[in-house]
């Protein structure tokens, strides 16, 4: 009876963690995509310039991805998440007063610092609230705040931005800012640091440091030949959804004969599809496997892409929405799932960590190639066909894994 409203308690705190990841990568990273033509526009910048501040955001993201776990499992997850909030609220109210490029870079690269410590905080905090059979679930749960994202910003940005005009991509940042650190409040007023399970060390929970007794196992994290092979696979997902991502609502504007609206009404109808895709496919590897579960995700990433590329028709653009948003945040779940496959629970979180420093520095590449190609072929065609080509390499790459033993049969 006593630690009943405990229990209860876990699911408000899932649910401020969902807002959370909503503002930290959301607002923070995908806000950039709906708001990006017109604010290459009002900057001037040409594609080169607007891809390199998304790979700029997205090493500022990495940055801290990599320390934010380790100060959570310090100062505990509350005051990391609502301090990651806080830099990017910030940083992206100054983005909307940016005169130039150089300016935008910085805070942009700043923005991305923030996102990375509240995000991983988030992340890993369902290990001290939720029981091992639960986890996967939560985690499930709380990237949907990324979808929610899509579903918002897609239809307000190009309302805002038709109604304030040449400043209306500055006013988008404000109001994205603003609900950033309205959000840092309300996680610092919600989340409790919990004391973790007797079967749950915090430091691990975060991948940021073993216990001392570990060292010897964390060794294991980065001499795992397996670990080191998911992370080479990650590497494809990191690169080629950052640019289908970064450039999908310019592709449709300026290539595409999309009105803003219509082009913020297609991001909207993929985040909508994308909500359930990481419950959805996670429970689709526990029945068949990680690996085969990854290559058909890659494969489904792969056509999206292509068809993006190929296909520049209304139709074309639809389905690449629609293939993407029902794959979308599926394989950083898969390999969560992989990661405890191949080391045990212990280790889980310390290989995530490991191998997510492959992905975002895939993440971190895309962007900028993509924007220095678009403009070097005058279009964002060969930028999304290098997206699918490299999509397939994962796909390739995923069936050349050696199969897990997954917990999806007693």
């Amino acid at each position: 009876m006593h630690h009943e409203p405990r229990g209860h308690y876990r699911w408000v705190v899932l649910a401020v963690g969902t807002l959370a990841v909503f503002g930290a990568l959301g607002l923070a990273r995908f806000g950039y995509t709906v708001v990006l033509p017109a604010m290459q526009t009002g900057l001037g910048m040409g594609n080169t310039e607007a891809g390199f501040l998304a790979s700029l955001n997205l090493a500022g993201y990495l940055a801290l991805a990599a320390g934010g776990g380790a100060l959570a499992s310090r100062f505990g997850p509350r005051i990391v998440i609502a301090a990651g909030l806080c830099l990017a609220g910030g940083g992206m109210l100054l983005t909307g007063l940016a005169s130039g490029f150089t300016e935008a870079a910085l805070w942009r690269c700043i923005t991305g610092m923030g996102s990375g410590a509240a995000n991983v905080s988030v992340m890993g905090m369902w290990a001290t609230w939720f029981g091992a059979k639960r986890r996967g679930f939560a985690s499930g749960i709380a990237v949907t705040g990324s979808s929610l994202a899509l579903i918002i910003a897609g239809p307000l940005a190009p309302q805002i931005i038709s109604r304030y005009g040449a400043d209306g991509w500055r006013v988008c940042w404000f109001v994205f800012g603003l609900t950033t650190l309205a959000l840092a409040l309300l996680c610092l007023g919600v989340i409790r640091n919990r004391k973790p399970e007797p079967e749950v060390d915090l430091a691990i929970a975060y991948a940021g440091m073993p216990q001392k007794q570990e060292k010897l196992s964390w060794s294991l994290v980065y001499r795992s030949g397996p670990v080191w092979r998911l992370g080479l696979v990650y590497v494809a997902f990191g690169f080629s959804y950052m640019i289908y991502m970064t450039f999908f609502v310019k592709r449709l504007v300026a290539e595409g004969g999309y009105t803003r609206g219509e082009a913020g009404a297609l991001f909207m109808t993929m985040g909508w599809v994308s909500l359930l895709c990481g419950l959805v496919w996670g429970t689709v590897s526990d029945i068949i496997g990680r690996k085969w579960t990854l290559v058909i995700v890659y494969l489904i990433h792969t056509a999206a892409f292509g068809i993006f590329a190929l296909w520049p028709t209304v139709p074309g653009f639809t389905l690449s929405a629609i293939l993407f948003g029902l794959s979308a945040w599926s394989i950083p779940a898969i390999m969560a799932a992989a990661c405890g496959d191949v080391l045990g629970p212990r280790l889980a979180p310390a290989a995530l960590g490991f191998i997510t420093l492959f992905f975002g520095m895939g993440q971190a590449a895309g962007p900028g190639v993509a924007g220095w190609i678009a403009d070097a072929a005058g279009s964002f065609a060969p930028a999304y066909l290098l997206a699918s080509g490299v999509a397939l390499v994962g796909a390739v790459g995923a069936a050349l894994l050696k199969a897990t033993h997954h917990s999806g049969h007693p």
